[in-house]
């Protein structure tokens, strides 16, 4: 069994995303392309994107800190810190309302 702080990961990454000119930074945490499942920690500066990407399979993204934005064709969910979105089916953008981290999972079928 493996354990790892979520917390701590967050405010690493965080720090990176501050520090980058990319305004984002990430970590996968677990799983992989060898895994079914996958879990990515993600950090954005207040105002970076994630532009408009396919729907990776399955997915959910739990806000760890602060609020972001998740957009897909004409509809638009917040999330802040504690709320569970559900990534669409759809191409879809992430955007962050301030300094903000999540956990993206990803199954995707073997």
């Amino acid at each position: 069994m493996q354990k790892l702080s979520l917390e701590a990961r967050v405010r690493e990454h965080l720090e990176r995303a501050r520090a980058a000119s990319t305004d984002r930074s990430a970590e996968t945490v677990y799983g992989g392309h060898e895994h079914v499942l996958r879990q990515t920690v993600i950090a954005l500066r207040a105002g970076a994107e994630m532009s408009e990407h396919d729907n990776p399979g399955e997915a959910t993204l739990l806000v760890l800190r602060g609020r972001v934005r998740l957009h897909s064709e004409a509809q638009s969910w917040d999330g802040m810190t504690g709320d569970l979105l559900i990534v669409p089916e759809a191409r879809h953008s992430l955007v962050a309302l301030e300094d903000s981290a999540a956990l993206l999972t990803v199954a995707k079928a073997p």
